[in-house]
C-alpha cells in the first residue's frame, strides 16, 4: 500500500502578493527561496530514496513508496500558490539578481512538470510512471523458453556468429515492449496534459526549455548534427555492411542494415566490430571491484576528491548473484539523493571494456553531484548547465579512458602492444559516436517528438519507429514488427527518461569540444592519442565547469570553457585522417541504402 504523506504547509506570508520594488523585492525573493530551498530538498530525498528502493529491489510495497513519495513531492513542486508566487515575482521587475531569477525560473519548470491546477491529472501521472517503472524493472527476459538477463542477451549479441541464434536473442530483447505498450500511451496523455496546462506545446516542449529553445529550434540543431556526420556515417555503413556480411557468410545487402547483425540492440553503437580493437581479453583477470576502484583512481589523479564512504556502502555495483531472488533496474544510472554527500551508483558491472568505460562514465555524474553541492549553488540549481553537459562529462571521460596511452599506464593494455591508429579512430566512431548520432538526434528525438508534439497514435508507434529506423540508421528489422509490439518501448528512456534523448546527442558534440580543448591547450597532445592521467590543469578545467552547476547560461559556461560555441568542428575535425581512409576502401562502391 502507497504511505500516506502528511501535506505540505507554505507559509502563506511568502506567498501573499507583494507590490515591494528594488532590494526589498529581492529580500522578499530570498525569503520565499529559502522557505520553497528547504522544502525542495527535503521532499525530493524523500523521493528519491523511495525511488531508489524501488530500482534496486522491485517488490510492490517498493513501488507503492515511490508513488506516496512522488506524489507528495508533485504536489509540493506543482503547488498553484507556488506557482502564483514565482510568477509574481519574476514579473515585478528588474531588481532581482540574476542568480535569483535563474531559481524563480526553475521552479516554475519543475512546476510545470505537476501542476496543481490539475491534481487529478498530476496523481495519475505519478501513479501510471511508477507503474510503468515497476513493470520494466520487473521484466524476465526468456530466451529459448528458458529466463535470460539483459547481459545474458547483450553477451550472445556480443559473441555469437550464428544468425539464427542472434534473431531469437534480438527478438526476446523486444518483448519487453509489449507490457510497456499500455502504459507508455497512457503517459503520453497524461504528460502531455501536464506540460499543455502550463502553455507548453507539449511535453517535449517542456523538456526542450531546459535549454532556452523551443521545438523547431532544437530539431534544426539535431539535423544539424546529422546532416554534418551523415558523409561519414554513409562510409561507415557501408564499410561495416561488407564487414559483417563476411563474418556471418551472408550476402552483402544491398540496402539496410538487418537489426540482429548489430551487437547493440538497438543499433546505437556498433561495437565488436573491429577485431583489432577488441579489448575484453584484456580484462580477464580483472574484478569488478577493480573495475570501479580505477575509475575513482582516474579522477584522483585530476585532483578530485575520494568518494564517500557511504558511496561504496549504499551503492549498488554488481549483478544480482545468481540464484537470488532480487530483481533490479539493469540501466546504469548516478544518483545524488540528498542533493549533498550522499551519490550513489546502479550498475552491473562486469569485467569487460564496455562496463571499463561505464564505470568511468557513471563517476563522472557522481563526481558533477559534488563538485556543485556547496553552499554557493541552491537545492534547485544543483544540476548540470543544461541536461547535455552531465551526460557530456561522463562520456569526455569516456573517451580518455579509451585513449591508449591512459590503458598502458593503468596496466590493462601491455606496454608493448601497438594498435594500429586508424582502427582505433574507427572502433571509437562505430563503437561511440557516428552511429549514435543518427540514433540519438535523428530516431530517437524525432520518434519522441512526434509522439508529443503530434500526439502520435498507439497505432502508428511501430510503424514511425521503423521509418525513422530505416531513414536516419539504415537498419531494418529481421522479421515484421506489427502494432502489437512497441518496439520504442524497450530502451529504456522512453519510458523513465522522457523526451530528453537528445541530451546525449548534444553531449556527444559537446565532449569532442572539451575534449579537443584539453588535449590540444592544456595536454599538447594528440586529441587520438593522449593521457589526462595525473592532469591537475585538466581537472582544474572540469571543476570550472562542474561546480557552477546550472547557476549560469550554458552557452556562456561553454563559450568560457572552450573559446567556442557549439559545434561539430571538433568531432569532424577527430575522424577526419577515418574519413579519409574510408574513402578509399569504399572506393567504387555504392553508399546509402535506399
Amino acid at each position: 500500500m502507497p504511505r500516506t504523506w502528511p501535506a505540505i504547509v507554505l507559509c502563506p506570508l511568502l506567498l501573499a502578493p507583494s507590490g515591494a520594488q528594488g532590494p526589498r523585492l529581492e529580500e522578499e525573493a530570498q525569503a520565499f527561496l529559502a522557505l520553497y530551498s528547504s522544502l525542495y530538498a527535503g521532499l525530493s530525498t524523500v523521493s528519491a530514496e523511495a525511488s531508489w528502493r524501488a530500482s534496486t529491489d522491485v517488490k510492490p510495497e517498493h513501488d507503492g513508496e515511490r508513488v506516496g513519495a512522488g506524489k507528495a513531492y508533485s504536489r509540493f513542486a506543482g503547488d498553484r500558490r507556488v506557482i502564483e508566487r514565482a510568477r509574481a515575482l519574476l514579473e515585478a521587475g528588474s531588481a532581482l539578481s540574476p542568480l535569483t531569477r535563474r531559481q524563480l525560473e526553475r521552479v516554475l519548470l519543475a512546476a510545470a512538470e505537476s501542476p496543481g491546477t490539475i491534481p487529478d491529472v498530476v496523481s495519475a501521472r505519478v501513479e501510471a510512471e511508477s507503474h510503468q517503472a515497476s513493470v520494466q524493472d520487473g521484466f524476465e527476459y526468456q530466451l529459448d523458453g528458458r529466463k535470460a538477463t539483459a547481459n545474458d542477451i547483450d553477451r550472445i549479441l556480443s559473441t555469437s556468429r550464428d544468425l539464427e541464434e542472434r534473431r531469437r536473442a534480438w527478438e526476446a530483447s523486444k518483448e519487453i515492449g509489449r507490457p510497456l505498450k499500455e502504459g507508455l500511451a497512457a503517459l503520453q496523455k497524461l504528460r502531455n496534459a501536464v506540460a499543455r496546462e502550463m502553455g507548453y506545446s507539449s511535453f517535449y516542449a517542456l523538456q526542450v526549455a531546459d535549454y532556452d529553445m523551443t521545438v523547431p529550434e532544437m530539431q534544426a540543431l539535431l539535423e544539424g548534427f546529422v546532416r554534418d556526420t551523415r558523409p561519414l556515417y554513409r562510409h561507415l555503413h557501408a564499410w561495416t555492411k561488407r564487414k559483417l556480411a563476411a563474418r556471418y557468410g551472408a550476402p552483402v545487402p544491398a540496402g539496410p542494415i538487418p537489426a540482429h547483425w548489430i551487437n547493440n540492440r538497438w543499433g546505437q553503437n556498433w561495437t565488436g566490430i573491429v577485431e583489432a580493437a577488441d579489448l575484453d581479453p584484456y580484462f580477464k583477470d580483472r574484478t569488478p571491484e577493480w573495475i570501479v576502484k580505477q575509475a575513482e583512481a582516474f579522477y584522483l589523479s585530476l585532483g578530485f576528491p575520494r568518494l564517500p564512504e557511504s558511496f561504496w556502502t549504499r551503492s549498488d555495483l554488481y549483478p544480482v548473484p545468481a540464484g537470488s531472488a532480487r530483481r533490479k533496474n539493469s540501466h546504469a544510472s548516478a544518483w545524488h539523493v540528498d542533493l549533498e554527500l550522499d551519490v550513489r551508483s546502479l550498475m552491473s558491472v562486469e569485467p569487460n571494456e564496455r562496463w571499463f568505460g561505464t564505470a568511468h562514465h557513471e563517476l563522472g555524474h557522481i563526481y558533477y553531484y559534488l563538485s556543485y553541492a556547496r553552499p554557493e549553488v541552491p537545492p534547485i540549481l544543483r544540476a548540470g548547465a543544461n541536461r547535455a553537459f552531465h551526460e557530456g562529462i561522463g562520456e569526455l571521460i569516456s573517451i580518455a579512458a579509451q585513449q591508449v596511452p591512459y590503458l598502458k599506464h593503468a596496466g590493462i593494455l601491455p606496454r608493448e602492444k601497438e594498435i594500429e591508429g586508424i582502427q582505433l579512430l574507427l572502433n571509437e566512431a562505430l563503437a561511440e559516436t557516428v552511429p549514435f548520432i543518427a540514433w540519438s538526434a535523428g530516431v530517437m528525438s524525432h520518434w519522441e517528438a512526434d509522439l508529443y508534439e503530434k500526439d502520435l497514435p498507439p497505432g502508428e508507434y511501430n510503424a514511425r519507429w521503423w521509418r525513422y529506423v530505416r531513414e536516419y540508421q539504415g537498419i531494418e528489422p529481421p522479421s515484421p514488427r506489427g502494432e502489437e509490439r512497441c518496439d520504442p518501448a524497450t530502451k529504456t528512456h522512453v519510458n523513465d527518461d522522457a523526451a530528453q534523448y537528445y541530451d546525449y546527442a548534444i553531449a556527444t558534440v559537446l565532449k569532442h569540444q572539451i575534449h579537443d580543448h584539453i588535449a590540444r591547450r592544456i595536454l599538447k597532445q594528440d586529441p587520438a592519442s593522449c593521457n589526462y592521467y595525473g592532469s591537475k590543469d585538466a581537472g582544474e578545467l572540469l571543476v570550472s565547469i562542474l561546480r557552477q552547476g546550472a547557476t549560469r547560461p550554458w552557452r556562456e559556461v561553454l563559450r568560457e570553457a572552450t573559446g567556442e560555441d557549439l559545434s561539430t568542428r571538433a568531432l569532424l575535425a577527430y575522424f577526419k585522417p577515418l574519413e579519409a581512409w574510408l574513402e578509399v576502401e569504399n572506393a567504387g562502391r555504392r553508399l546509402g541504402w535506399d
